[in-house]
Parts: structure tokens; C-alpha cells; sequence
């Protein structure tokens, strides 16, 4: 009895023991073992978040964080293992993995690689480049990570993104910050002013893609190095090209194609970058909207920087950069007496930059900078039942010197000073008729001024808690002649007198002095208050009468009669960093009052005027605004939120009642928006996949509804009394953007990707105007009742905008 029940008992141990040896292969097989990477950079020791690692044959892998580590869970098994990051040469190793594993991956700075001149010239530049504190700095790996219109990183269009910074609408020409007009932001490429800086009704900007090194944006304490704007400074760098074998890269896209070429002309002497791109898409604008059937628009851009390494103390750079648009707007009509079929626009930019930067040692640095900027604008006009076109033709030329010397004392201490010199040369406008007999040629007189300015800025850091940046900046500006200057009847307007100003003449003179202040108390390691102050004076400036400006806006320099635009400027803000500065919080808060900003008056109309003070007056500023901002910059899942609540007011201070402007109360500027809100998400999901939202919403932008109606010969005319007295429906837009990578051998020399992006996901349609239009008969009596007008809204995009681009790099 007792030796069955052992037998029994025996029975289940064994077959456990025979399952055990039976399946020990696959038990063994099935484990699966830790691998731990811990990536920095050899020369510093700092870890590197977001760095790829690639692991094959599992064809798996991911990005580290920002403490430069990442773990990922492997059957055991024999993995080779690639692990890059941008500007480090790749390090591959293989491991046969049994048991867990932690991997320190040291890269080296593909720079190294470099000649040591090179590499001298490229660290010397650094030094000059470095922005001052309380500046915004992206970076074109950033702006590529946001879903863009046209397939493609745009700036402006990641400029407004950022707290702080709206465009006017849907179709803009430019970025409204903190309340501030378009004509009051500095934008710059390479040191060169660009007077009109969007592609395709302001869907991108004009810069060069692949030629964009660092985008710098000032709102609050502008540095004295930057004058002649009053809200804020749009810095772009082109890239250096420190290269010493040639690489192409490029895109191929539905809406837009470019080319750039990286390569050395002498070695450790010469390089060349050179970029382009080409947008033919008048063919793809009536699917997006049965109001554009007729809009045709086409543009090419492209950009060049040489840079010369005559010693190795000395650094010669030159930069060009062109920019072409042509397109067929039929939303307007008519301007002035001129009836038309329709609207052509046909703007070009030429811009050049030569830069020559000495260095004394390590420290300090002289640079001598030379500028030409050249913008020209033409409207034309094919008249209506002949084939006569009439031309309008406007431009801008500019000339610019800097000269700046810059020393860093030590690692609390560092200051620059210099000195700038600007010309501008403005021709307002000039009427070409053609072989037309009924529009009598016009040509306004050219406005020449010139602009002297001197500045010093320091920053100093007294204790490891306090840090202080100060400047002053001085102007003086000359308006010469020729010029005529009239004096008219107060009631009638008629020209009394005039008094005319030879070529070359001082007609009118300004100066001012420019104080900037920024100061920054860390409370502890993660934590950040921040103060700043900033006096500006713009002297030149652009009118128009809608949030758009169109080539027929008028460009003008501050004369007798049109003093300059000045603003006070101030702003507090609190800083916290989180977990480990995985998340960054901030909220600041600013106010800006100025004076003499320039609009028009109502009923104006300034195409072609001799005397534009006639049509303008100078309005008092206000804007005041708290923003909020919520970022995490690293990891798989990155993006950043933020809203503000802001306002823009503006008060005429006139007399007679003709100049008044809503009878000289407080009213919205067209840039008040006081909700916005603004959020992006990237997910990264592997080394080979990217997807992407950004999402977008304000209040409706003012515009001015008629306060009453009165009938001329059976012809309804509204009345405006109030400006900007109503809102539009407010403005919101979701993004979508995919990209593919593909090529999963890192020692191929030809990378590819796609992205897919859509524009406007579910198909908003957001108001860009109203209009007010004669109504026949009982035609929608039940939504007019009574009104003998009709408002009627204008939207320009009704549906997604799909857009595929494929990019390629060889190098």
C-alpha cells in the first residue's frame, strides 16, 4: 500500500522534470535580457537626448532621454547596434547578448573630422553668434519637427506657434507680435532687411529651407545692436559651410521643389552653401477653393553664402539672397480709377551680405559688415475688353554699415559696441499706362533718409544667482530732400502754401536715445524671475488698409510731417523647470505703450498720393498681455502648449474732426487678439516614424461694421462711424503631419524620407473679411430681413490642403 502511493507521488515530479529538459531550448530561447545605453558626448561628458539607436536583426530600437539614456527588453541573442546623433560621427558596435547588459556609448564631434583651421574659425564664430539673454532661440532641427503647410519646416509659420506671436489671418503677410502691426518687426536674414518675407499669400515664409542655421526672436529686451523697429527682432542665420566633401540634399513636393549643395571650393580656404526653390502651384489653387478658380501663383527663392578662411584669425562670408513671386488676385477689382480684369503681383527681393570677422585670440572679435537690401514691387493691371496692361511700380533700397567689436572679459563679463549706418531710398510709386490713353502717368517724387546710430550692450553676472544685460543705443536720423513740403487749409484740405527742398537738403532731423535692460534672479536651481525694459524708435513704416498688405501699401520714411514711431516697453516673467528640466513652465506678463503709430484715416485712399499726411494720421498704443507657455522638449512625446490673454488699442489725439478716428476713442487695433492659444505634439515612435499635431485657435480679428445706410440715386451706402466695432467668427485650424523615414543601412550614402502633411484637418472654414454687397429684390430676405445690404463673409481656405514632399540627403 504504502509503496503505490510513493509510486503515484514520483509520476508528477517526473513528468516536471522530463518537461523541464524537454523544453529548456525554448525555455532558454524565450528569455529575454536588458539592454541599458547611457550616450554622451566624448569631449564634454554631457548626455545627448534624442539620440537614435538602431538595432538589427529585430529592426528595432528608439531615442534616448534627456539624462542620454534609453532601455529597451531583448530575447538573447547576437544585435548590431548603430547609434547617431546629429553633428557626432555614428558608432556601431555588435554584442551577443546573455545576460543584462548597460552600454556607455561615447560619440565624437563629426566636426573633428575637420581640418583644425576649421574647426578654429567654426568655434571663433560661435563666440560672436552667441545670443544675448531673454532671447527665444529655434533651431532648424526644431522648426522641422511642426507640421507645415506645404510639406516642408517654415519659420514664420513656427513663429506662430510661440506665445506672444499671431499672423493677421489666414492668409498673412507676416507675424503680428504682441499686438504689434506687421511693419513693426525688424525681420532679418543674415544681417539683410526683407520687406516682404511670404510665398503664396503668406502660407510660408521666403527663407531658404535648407540654408537656415538659428532663428532668434526678441519681444522683450531687444538688444541696442538691433534699431529702427518698435515691437520686436526676427533673426535668422544662414548657415556656415564648414564642409570638406560635397553633400546634396533636397525635396520634391507637390506644391514647392528644392536643391542644396554643400561643398568645398579650396580646402580649409573656400566652401560653398548654395540653396533653392521653386513653387509652381496656380494649377493646385482652385481645388482647395472655388473662390481662387482664377488665382494663379508661382515664386522661386534662393540663397548662397561663400566663406573665406584667409588666416586663421580671419573669416570673409558673403551671402545673396533672391526671392520672386508672381500671382493673379481677383478679390479686388478695381484700384483707384483703374478697372481691371484682375489684380497681378509680380515681387522681387535681392538682397547680399558681406561680412568680414577678425578675431584678437580667443576673446574678442571685430566684424565688419556690409548690407543691400533691394525690394520691388509691381502691380499690374491687364485692362478690361484690351490686350493693355497698366503697371505700378514701387521700391525700397537700402545700404547698410556695422562695424562692431566684441570681447568676452570672462564667464561673468562679456560686452560688444559699434557703430550703424542705414540709407533708405523709398520710390512710393510710379503709374505706367502703357499704350492706354485714359490713365494719366504718375510718378511721386523719391524719399531719401539716412540713419546713424552708435550702441554698447553688456552683460555681467555678479553673483551665481544674479544676471544683468544692458545697452544704450543713439540715433540720429536725417530726412533729405528733394522734397516738397505743402501746408494745407484745415476745412478744405486745399494746399495753401509749399516749400520746395533741393537734392540733399536736411529737411527734417530726429534723435534718441534707446535704453535696454534685462535682469534675471535664479531662486534656486529650477527656478527663474526675469524682468526687462526697452526703449525703440521705428522711422520706418508701412500703411494699408487691410490686415494683408498688398503691394499697393505704401512704404514711408519719417518726414515733417510723419514723426517716428516709439515705444516703452515692459515685461516680468516667472520660470520653473520640472522633472529633471524634462517640462519647462512660464509666465510672463508685458505692457507697451507707444506713440505716433501710423493708420489711416477714414475714407482714405493713399494709392498715388503726393501728400500721404493728407490720407494718415498717428494713433497712441497700448498693449498689454500675460502668456503662459507649457513645454517638454525631449522624449518620444514632446511639444509645448501655451495661451494668451492680450489686448491692442489705439487712440487718435486730433482736433479737427476729419482726422478723427472712431471720434478719437480707444478702439481695437486690427491685431487684438485676447485668446490665443497655440499647441503642438510630436510623437516619435521609432527611429523611423514621426507623427505630428499642431492645433490653433484665437478670437476673431476686428474689422468695422457699417453704423448706418443711406441712399445716393437708388444706390445704398453704408456709413462707418465706429472702427473696428465687431469681431469675425473666431479662428481655429488643426494640423497633421507624418514623416517616413526609410534607408535602414546608416552607411548608405543616399537617405530619404517623406512627409506627408494636411493643412486645415477638418476643414474649417475661417473667416478672412466681410463685405457688404447691393441686394436685389427679396434675395435672402430671411437672413438680411429689411437691410438694403448684404454682408457677406469671405473665407479663402474651405478644405484640407494636402501636401506630400519627398526628402533626399547624399552625402
Amino acid at each position: 500500500m504504502s509503496m503505490k502511493s510513493k509510486n503515484m507521488m514520483n509520476k508528477p515530479s517526473f513528468f516536471l522534470l522530463f518537461a523541464l529538459v524537454a523544453f529548456a531550448p525554448f525555455f532558454a530561447q524565450a528569455q529575454e535580457y536588458a539592454i541599458s545605453f547611457e550616450v554622451v558626448a566624448k569631449e564634454s561628458g554631457l548626455p545627448l537626448d534624442d539620440a537614435q539607436i538602431s538595432i538589427t536583426p529585430c529592426n528595432c530600437g528608439g531615442v534616448t532621454n534627456s539624462a542620454g539614456r534609453f532601455s529597451i527588453e531583448l530575447p538573447s541573442d547576437t544585435y548590431n547596434i548603430t547609434v547617431s546623433f546629429i553633428g557626432f560621427k555614428d558608432e556601431t558596435r555588435t554584442l551577443e547578448l546573455t545576460k543584462n547588459t548597460i552600454l556607455k556609448i561615447n560619440l565624437t564631434e563629426e566636426q573633428e573630422q575637420l581640418s583644425e583651421v576649421v574647426v578654429r574659425a567654426k568655434r571663433r564664430l560661435d563666440n560672436v553668434e552667441t545670443p544675448q539673454m531673454g532671447a527665444l532661440q529655434i533651431s532648424a532641427r526644431t522648426l522641422k519637427k511642426l507640421p507645415a503647410a506645404v510639406g516642408e519646416f517654415d519659420v514664420l509659420r513656427g513663429m506662430t506657434l510661440v506665445a506672444g506671436v499671431n499672423n493677421s489671418g489666414e492668409v498673412s503677410n507676416g507675424l503680428s507680435v504682441r499686438g504689434g502691426s506687421l511693419d513693426q518687426n525688424l525681420l532679418l536674414y543674415d544681417y539683410a532687411p526683407v520687406f516682404n518675407p511670404t510665398h503664396l499669400f503668406g502660407l510660408f515664409s521666403v527663407f531658404t529651407p535648407d540654408m537656415i542655421s538659428t532663428v532668434d526672436l526678441y519681444r522683450a529686451n531687444i538688444p541696442s545692436r538691433y534699431g529702427g523697429r518698435i515691437t520686436s527682432v526676427l533673426d535668422v542665420k544662414v548657415k556656415n559651410p564648414y564642409v570638406e566633401k560635397t553633400k546634396f540634399s533636397g525635396g520634391i513636393g507637390l506644391v514647392s521643389s528644392r536643391l542644396n549643395l554643400e561643398t568645398p571650393l579650396i580646402k580649409d580656404k573656400l566652401m560653398l552653401n548654395i540653396g533653392g526653390r521653386a513653387g509652381l502651384t496656380g494649377f493646385l489653387i482652385p481645388f482647395f477653393s472655388e473662390r481662387l478658380k482664377n488665382t494663379k501663383a508661382n515664386f522661386y527663392d534662393g540663397t548662397f553664402k561663400l566663406l573665406y578662411l584667409p588666416t586663421e584669425n580671419d573669416q570673409v562670408s558673403l551671402t545673396g539672397f533672391y526671392s520672386k513671386d508672381f500671382y493673379q488676385l481677383d478679390l479686388i477689382s478695381q484700384v483707384g480709377n483703374i478697372n481691371a480684369e484682375n489684380n497681378q503681383y509680380d515681387l522681387q527681393t535681392l538682397n547680399g551680405t558681406l561680412n568680414w570677422t577678425h578675431t584678437f585670440g580667443d576673446e574678442s572679435n571685430w566684424r565688419n559688415i556690409f548690407v543691400y537690401s533691394n525690394y520691388t514691387p509691381k502691380t499690374i493691371f491687364p485692362e478690361q475688353a484690351n490686350d493693355n496692361e497698366i503697371e505700378y511700380n514701387a521700391a525700397i533700397n537700402y545700404l547698410s554699415f556695422i562695424s562692431e567689436y566684441s570681447k568676452i572679459i570672462s564667464d561673468k563679463f562679456d560686452y560688444y559696441g559699434g557703430v550703424q549706418a542705414n540709407q533708405y531710398k523709398i520710390s512710393p510709386g510710379a503709374l505706367d499706362p502703357g499704350s492706354g490713353n485714359s490713365i494719366v502717368p504718375v510718378t511721386l517724387e523719391t524719399e531719401t533718409s539716412y540713419e546713424i546710430g552708435t550702441y554698447a550692450n553688456l552683460n555681467w553676472k555678479p553673483t551665481e544667482n544674479i544676471s544683468v544685460s544692458g545697452g544704450l543705443r543713439f540715433n540720429h536720423f536725417v530726412f533729405v530732400g528733394p522734397y516738397t513740403e505743402a501746408v494745407f487749409d484745415d476745412v478744405s484740405g486745399t494746399i495753401l502754401s509749399s516749400t520746395e527742398f533741393e537734392k540733399g537738403d536736411a529737411v527734417k532731423t530726429y534723435n534718441s536715445l534707446e535704453p535696454r535692460l534685462g535682469a534675471n534672479l535664479k531662486l534656486g536651481e529650477n527656478t527663474s524671475l526675469k524682468a526687462s525694459y526697452a526703449r525703440t524708435n521705428q522711422y520706418l513704416q508701412n500703411i494699408y488698409n487691410t490686415t494683408t498688405p498688398l503691394p499697393t501699401s505704401r512704404w514711408k520714411t519719417s518726414d515733417p510731417n510723419i514723426k517716428p514711431q516709439s515705444s516703452n516697453t515692459y515685461g516680468f516673467g516667472v520660470y520653473q523647470n520640472l522633472n529633471n528640466d524634462e517640462i519647462e513652465i512660464g509666465l510672463e506678463g508685458y505692457y507697451r505703450e507707444s506713440e505716433n503709430n501710423l493708420t489711416y484715416k477714414p475714407g482714405a485712399d493713399f494709392f498715388l498720393e503726393e501728400f500721404l499726411e493728407r490720407d494718415v494720421v498717428q494713433a497712441k498704443g497700448q498693449a498689454y498681455g500675460v502668456e503662459l507657455s507649457f513645454k517638454k522638449p525631449r522624449g518620444k512625446l514632446n511639444g509645448w502648449f501655451n495661451y494668451t490673454y492680450s489686448r491692442s488699442l489705439l487712440q487718435s489725439q486730433n482736433q479737427r474732426l476729419a482726422d478723427r478716428v472712431n471720434n478719437n476713442k480707444q478702439y481695437p487695433s486690427d491685431f487684438d487678439r485676447p485668446h490665443v492659444f497655440n499647441g503642438t505634439i510630436n510623437f516619435e515612435g521609432d527611429k523611423w516614424n514621426t507623427w505630428s499635431f499642431n492645433f490653433t485657435a484665437q478670437s476673431g480679428r476686428p474689422y468695422t461694421v457699417a453704423n448706418s445706410v443711406f441712399a445716393i440715386e437708388d444706390i445704398n451706402v453704408p456709413i462707418f462711424i465706429e472702427r473696428n466695432n465687431a469681431r469675425l467668427r473666431p479662428y481655429h485650424r488643426l494640423d497633421f503631419s507624418w514623416k517616413v523615414k526609410y534607408g535602414r543601412n546608416p552607411n548608405r550614402k543616399w537617405k530619404g524620407d517623406w512627409t506627408f502633411t494636411i493643412y486645415n484637418v477638418y476643414s474649417r472654414r475661417n473667416p478672412f473679411n466681410l463685405y457688404y454687397s447691393q441686394r436685389q429684390g427679396a434675395v435672402d430676405s430671411e437672413v438680411f430681413l429689411g437691410s438694403p445690404l448684404g454682408t457677406y463673409e469671405l473665407s479663402i481656405l474651405n478644405s484640407p490642403l494636402f501636401a506630400v514632399t519627398y526628402n533626399f540627403v547624399f552625402d
